[in-house]
C-alpha cells in the first residue's frame, strides 16, 4: 500500500483492477465514513484423497488435488502452503510440490526423504486473512533398485494377473478380491476404472484370481484352484470365468461372460485316470497347503500357438517329479472355449514338463507372433527371497525354454504378472512386470501391505526390464 496518497488517488486512479489486487491479497480498501465492510467469506480446502503413498527416489509418484475455494475470489488467487510435517525425516514442508490446475486448484506431489509415515498440514489463505487447513496422511516406501522404470499401482497390493488393453493401459486382477482394475501403465496412482465381479460370479469371497489369457475380445481368468493357505478347501477358488472387453485404453469397458466351477475336480480325475502321476488328489486333500513342492496351485494361463481353444494351465505346484530341481508343469485344456460357453467336460492334452532351473510357472504370456515369456519362480510362499527368472519359449511341447533374464529379489514383493510380450527377437526388447506385494512390509512398521487400513497406501510395483 502507498502511504500519503489521498483516497481518490489511491482508489480512483488505480481503478477496479488495483482494488481487486489488494482485496485478493487479504487487504481491504478504506471505507467511506461510517460504512461497514462486509466480512470476507469463509475459505475451504478439500483433498481428492486424504491419504497418499509414495516411494523414496521414485519417479512419477501419485498426486492429490487440493480444491480451494472462497466465494467471490478466483481460486487461483488463494494461497496454499504446507505449514508442518509430523515426521520431517519422511517428508518435510519443503518436500511438497504444487502445480496449479486450469481451475485454479492445486495438484500436490511429495518427494520422500525416508521410509515411514508423516502427516502434512496444509493451510490455505484467502481474502480478509481467512484461512482453512487440511491434513494429508503420507506413507513412503523404501527406495527400490529399478527406480527409474518403476511405477506403483495403488488401491490394491496383491496384483496377480494382468491383461494389456492397448493405448498404454492394463487391466490388473488381485488374489484378495474379485475386482478388476484399469491402470495407466506409465503413471503411478489409482485405477482409472474398476469392475467388481463378485455378484456376477455369485461369490462373496475372493476367487483367488491368479492368471489370465486374452483371445480377441474375450479374456479367460482362473482362480488358483487350490486350497487356501491353511489347507482348507474354498469353493470360490475353483472358478474359471470369462469377461468381454469393449473399447481400449482409458475407454476400456468390461462385461462379465460366463463361469465354470469344476476344473479342479476334473484335473484330479484326469490325473487319477493316468496313475496319479502328478499327485493332484494328494495335493488337494484336506490340510494340504497349495504352495509346497507337492501342492496344487495354478498360476499361469495362456493359449497354445495359433489356437483359440487350447489353453495351457501353468502350475506353481507341484513340480514334476516332486523333488528339488524338478520340472515345471503345464497341462493343456484343448476345449476351454466350450467348457466356458456350455459347461462341456474339459478335455486334457498331454502334460508338458519343462526345465526352468527348478522353478515353477508364476505366469505365462505370448504375443501375436506366438513368442512366449514364462515368469518362473519358486513353488514356496516366499515373496522375494527365492530366485525369479524370465524364460523364452515357442509354445511347442518338447521344445526347451531359454532363460532371458534373472530378476532382482532384494526389493519387497514377488514377481507375479507379465503385462505383455515384446518382439523377443528385437535388440533391447523390454517387458513390464508387476509384483504381488501383499505380504510385503512396505513402510517399515511390520504391517503387511494387504492389511493396511487405507487403500491408497496399498500398492503393487510395476517395473520395466530389458531382456538379455
Amino acid at each position: 500500500m502507498t502511504v500519503g496518497l489521498s483516497p481518490a488517488r489511491r482508489w480512483g486512479a488505480a481503478g477496479a483492477a488495483g482494488a481487486a489486487a489488494l482485496l485478493l491479497a487479504g487487504l481491504t480498501a478504506p471505507a467511506a465514513a461510517g460504512a461497514v465492510l462486509p466480512e470476507a467469506a469463509a475459505v475451504t480446502v478439500s483433498l481428492s484423497a486424504t491419504h497418499l503413498s509414495g516411494a523414496v527416489g521414485a519417479y512419477g509418484d501419485p498426486a492429490v488435488t487440493a480444491d480451494v475455494e472462497q466465494a467471490g475470489v478466483p481460486a487461483g488467487f488463494l494461497r496454499l502452503r504446507v505449514v508442518s510435517s509430523s515426521n520431517p525425516a519422511v517428508a518435510g514442508v519443503g518436500d511438497v510440490r504444487q502445480e496449479r490446475t486450469r481451475e485454479g486448484d492445486r495438484r500436490l506431489t511429495v518427494q520422500a526423504r525416508g521410509q515411514g509415515y508423516t502427516d502434512l498440514t496444509l493451510e490455505v489463505t484467502g481474502r480478509g486473512g481467512r484461512t482453512a487447513t487440511a491434513t494429508l496422511s503420507y506413507a513412503a516406501s523404501a527406495r527400490v533398485g529399478s527406480g527409474l522404470g518403476t511405477r506403483y499401482l495403488t488401491g490394491s497390493s496383491d496384483a496377480s494377473a494382468a491383461v494389456d488393453v492397448g493405448g498404454g493401459y492394463v487391466i490388473v486382477a488381485d488374489d484378495e478380491s474379485n475386482v478388476l482394475r484399469l491402470y495407466d501403465r506409465s503413471r503411478s496412482g489409482a485405477p482409472v476404472k474398476t469392475w467388481d465381479l463378485g455378484a456376477p460370479l455369485g461369490l462373496k469371497k475372493e476367487a483367488d484370481i491368479e492368471a489370465a489369457a486374452r483371445v480377441g475380445d474375450t479374456v479367460y481368468w482362473t482362480g488358483s484352484l487350490g486350497n487356501n493357505k491353511d489347507g482348507k478347501y474354498k469353493a470360490e477358488r475353483n472358478t474359471v470365468f470369462t469377461t468381454r472387453i469393449t473399447g481400449s485404453g482409458a475407454g476400456t469397458e468390461v462385461v462379465f461372460g460366463s463361469a465354470y466351477k469344476g476344473l479342479r475336480e476334473d484335473l484330479v480325475a484326469w490325473d487319477a485316470a493316468h496313475g496319479n502321476r502328478y499327485g493332484f488328489a494328494a495335493g488337494t486333500a484336506a490340510g494340504e497347503v497349495p504352495k509346497q513342492i507337492d501342492g496344487f496351485n495354478v498360476e499361469g494361463l495362456e493359449f497354445a500357438p495359433g489356437s483359440t481353444t487350447t489353453a495351457y494351465l501353468g502350475f506353481r505346484a507341484p513340480l514334476a517329479p516332486v523333488v528339488p530341481g524338478g520340472k515345471a508343469l503345464i497341462v493343456p485344456v484343448t476345449n476351454i472355449d466350450r467348457v466356458l460357453e456350455s459347461g462341456a467336460e474339459p478335455v486334457f492334452g498331454e502334460a508338458i514338463e519343462m526345465n526352468l532351473g527348478g522353478l515353477a510357472v508364476r505366469d505365462i504370456r505370448k504375443n501375436a507372433a506366438d513368442q512366449y515369456l514364462i515368469l518362473a519362480g519358486s513353488f514356496a510362499a516366499d515373496d522375494n527371497s527365492d530366485p525369479y527368472a524370465l524364460y523364452q519359449w515357442d509354445g511347442v511341447p518338447g521344445h526347451a525354454p531359454v532363460k532371458r533374464a534373472d530378476l532382482p529379489t532384494t526389493d519387497p514383493g514377488g514377481w507375479e504378472a507379465v503385462v505383455d510380450v515384446p518382439d523377443l527377437l528385437a535388440p533391447g526388447a523390454r517387458v513390464q512386470l508387476i509384483t504381488d506385494s501383499g505380504s510385503a512390509d512396505l513402510y517399515g512398521d511390520g504391517v503387511e501391505a494387504k492389511d493396511l487400513t487405507h487403500p491408497e497406501w496399498k500398492k503393487a510395483r510395476a517395473a520395466w526390464f530389458t531382456l538379455g
